[in-house]
């Protein structure tokens, strides 16, 4: 299958402004001023097959966001090659712009004193969209989203999960073959991120739609990515599909234990017995564990606490992002 995506050595370096406080420093500010560069992508290189539904994943400040900007022509590397469609984005900003879908989770493409629907509309002209394509394409992802009744309300009166998934509409108006979803979920509650995954599944099974996203949940990537780019510090970590970074990197899971009373550590010596178990922190009644999976089940850690323990509650969660990453390094 073809690449629609190449990135090869391509390194991107901020250089921010390091101004020293103080009289004495105010003209030597200005005559010599003092430049520090953050190297926010370092040597990275990858290829991404059309259709694919790819998770670029790591801690903040890794380079995700940075990443994508350079994939949708905002910004120039400063080496390195891009390709998207085969061609230089930055170049063809304008032309590329036509064949892809962005959604930032933190930054609005919709106008805010509007109803949705009329963002919606004035992206259809900028995007030269037919009237029908339009009508079609609104009813469609509205009813799939299920947000119908809320296109003509006001874009500051809706809610995270209405807004998100409007601004997921507004990014596929125009058909495009690529959508970059840098933190779709974020904020949101759990029936609203299904939702929205369930949608983007869609999307890619029906329309081959090529997804290049970015997430702190680990959710995100378990449901829809059939492949994983772990990066940090710019640099990539690893490259292949999830089910080989868990089998190779993930050992543990977190067990969250509420207690009826409060316990002291010594008190839970027991749990010694559980080989490659961490108390990850206690606070009053509640307990962090982290537990190696792969040596025993949760089951064994419950049982042992009801029979020494007052236990009124526990859940079980899969490592955070930034837990993944600390494996892998």
């Amino acid at each position: 299958m073809e690449n629609i995506i190449e990135i090869t050595n391509v390194r991107k370096i901020y250089r921010t402004y390091q101004k020293k406080s103080g009289l004495k420093n105010m003209i030597k500010n200005i005559i010599y001023p003092d430049f520090k560069d953050f190297i926010a992508v370092d040597d990275m290189s990858f290829c991404i097959r059309k259709g694919d539904i790819v998770g670029y994943i790591g801690p903040n400040g890794a380079g995700k966001s940075t990443t994508i900007k350079m994939l949708t022509g905002i910004l120039m590397p400063n080496s390195g090659m891009i390709k998207v469609f085969g061609k230089d984005p930055l170049k063809y900003r304008k032309e590329n712009s036509k064949h892809i879908g962005v959604v930032f989770g933190q930054k609005s493409q919709l106008w805010w004193d509007i109803p949705a629907i009329e963002s919606l509309e004035l992206l259809k002209e900028i995007y030269k969209v037919p009237d029908c394509d339009f009508k079609d394409r609104v009813e469609k992802y509205a009813d799939m989203l299920q947000v119908k009744e809320f296109l003509n309300l006001p874009v500051r009166q809706m809610s995270l999960g209405q807004r998100m998934k409007c601004d997921l509409i507004a990014a596929l108006i125009h058909d495009p073959s690529i959508l970059f979803l840098d933190e779709p979920t974020i904020g949101l509650d759990v029936a609203t991120k299904d939702r929205l995954r369930e949608f983007i599944l869609e999307l890619n099974r029906t329309k081959k739609v090529t997804v290049f996203l970015t997430t702190h949940d680990m959710q995100d990537v378990e449901k829809l990515c059939n492949r994983v780019i772990l990066i940090n510090h710019g640099r990539m970590l690893y490259d292949g599909d999830l089910e080989s970074v868990k089998e190779k990197y993930i050992r543990y899971r977190n067990l969250k234990v509420v207690f009826n009373k409060t316990y002291s550590i010594d008190e839970l010596k027991f749990l010694k017995d559980f080989q490659d178990l961490r108390i990850q922190n206690s606070d009053d009644k509640t307990m962090l564990i982290q537990y190696n999976y792969k040596l025993y089940s949760v089951t064994n850690i419950v049982s042992c606490l009801l029979k020494n323990t007052e236990v009124a509650d526990f859940s079980i969660k899969d490592l955070e992002i930034e837990d993944v990453i600390k494996e892998v390094c």
